[in-house]
């Protein structure tokens, strides 16, 4: 990278059940307000607009974008699935950063309905058909909800290749209850034991229903700047984007015959160390992390695939405590998707909230001392990963 990209200001909305939130341009302009705020900027000054959201019409980053302000700015909205709000931060960063703009806002949200995920388009081919393919010739069970098959697959395939235990990724369910109390923003604050993880209704193969997260509605936005820019109106310039990756799929991901590529493991791996190289960082360097922990299992398989752990030695990591406080790197202390929620738009910028606070010192209970070096990684299927490393 060859200027430095600010993260001057964020914010975002507490997250609630389907039913119990604001519409999603309410939440939207809540959060898209909040951010600037604590930036300090006038949504005037902002120059471009990066909105994402999975489920919902065409230009509805304009209908949560107009309350706010009307300037005629470009408004470009965004969905690449669970990866959506990190996209948007993606191309905002990347607009900062050629000079395209000085400043630029990312917006993300979500209006969610209960249960499990699942197509609106019935009458057309699904993106997932290759997907659903190798699936069925891994897991079976079609019957089951799709993510719920896909990401039980994966853990079923780390199980059988390295002997990892159930109970293993109860424990981070149970770690994310933890982290989770210390949020007044997460959607579930109540901490749940391993016992409690383990004993409730079995989904597929390892995972239990406290193992997956809930389907959420919420929003979160961050002000993206040039350090010119901050400079020049006097913002908050500690927190800075060093680097920053975007994959997706290459052939592996259906060739390998591994449900764990099938889930994006290689995405991963793959965009977090471009993140690495780029900021010349190495893994144990990194000090607090955000992580897609949609289930308990990608929560284990991202550990190996960002290097934070082995191949094969995440069970260890989680045994020795070293993802949690106290421990090598804190993971997920928002609670991650498990215990905040994952409204799938907003996900991405509310990593970005949480990481941002921690740089900065501001994140009272949940604050990892002495915090430096943060790492986020935000997942979509279908495919699409984006990883962003923050220093101060």
């Amino acid at each position: 990278m060859s200027q430095a990209v600010i993260v001057a200001g964020v914010g975002m909305v507490p997250f609630a059940k389907p039913g119990m939130s604001a519409p999603y341009y309410e939440m939207g302009a809540e959060a898209a307000r909040r951010a600037l705020t604590d930036a300090g900027v006038d949504y005037r000054l902002v120059q471009q607009a990066y909105v994402g959201y999975v489920y919902g019409d065409s230009t509805c980053g304009q209908r949560a974008l107009y309350p706010v302000g009307m300037t005629g700015i470009p408004v470009i909205n965004v969905n690449n699935n669970c990866s959506t709000g990190s996209t948007a931060l993606f191309l905002a960063r990347q607009a900062v950063q050629s000079g395209a703009a000085d400043c630029v806002i990312a917006l993300g949200f979500e209006q969610m309905k209960p249960g499990a995920l699942g197509s609106y388009y019935a009458d057309r081919p699904t993106p997932f058909e290759p997907f659903d393919k190798v699936c069925d010739q891994l897991v079976g069970q079609p019957e089951v909800p799709m993510a719920i098959r896909y990401f039980g697959g994966a853990g079923m395939a780390h199980m059988e290749k390295y002997g990892t235990k159930a109970e293993t990724f109860a424990k981070i369910r149970a770690k994310a209850s933890r982290h989770a109390m210390n949020n007044p923003v997460a959607l579930f604050r109540k901490e749940v034991t391993v016992d409690e993880v383990m004993a409730s209704p079995t989904l597929i193969g390892p995972l239990t229903r406290l193992m997956a997260c809930p389907p959420t509605c919420g929003a979160a936005a961050a002000i993206v700047c040039s350090e010119k820019f901050a400079k020049t109106h006097g913002l908050d310039s500690r927190v800075k984007i060093v680097a920053q990756a975007m994959t997706t799929d290459t052939p592996a991901t259906f060739d390998a015959g591994n449900m764990m590529q099938l889930v994006g493991y290689d995405m991963t791996r793959a965009a977090g160390d471009q993140v690495y190289a780029s900021a010349g960082v190495d893994p144990t360097d990194v000090d607090v992390v955000e992580l897609h922990d949609c289930f308990a299992t990608n929560e284990l398989l991202t550990y190996e695939g960002l290097r934070l752990a082995p191949e094969g030695g995440a069970e260890k990591m989680i045994r020795d405590g070293d993802n949690t406080y106290g421990g090598r790197v804190v993971t997920n202390p928002s609670g991650g998707l498990l215990s905040k929620g994952h409204p799938l738009g907003a996900t991405g910028l509310a990593q970005c909230t949480e990481l941002v606070q921690q740089l900065r010192g501001t994140a009272e209970a949940r604050q990892v001392k002495g915090a430096r070096i943060a790492l986020q990684h935000n997942l979509g299927l279908g495919g699409a990963c984006v990883v962003t490393m923050y220093q101060v």
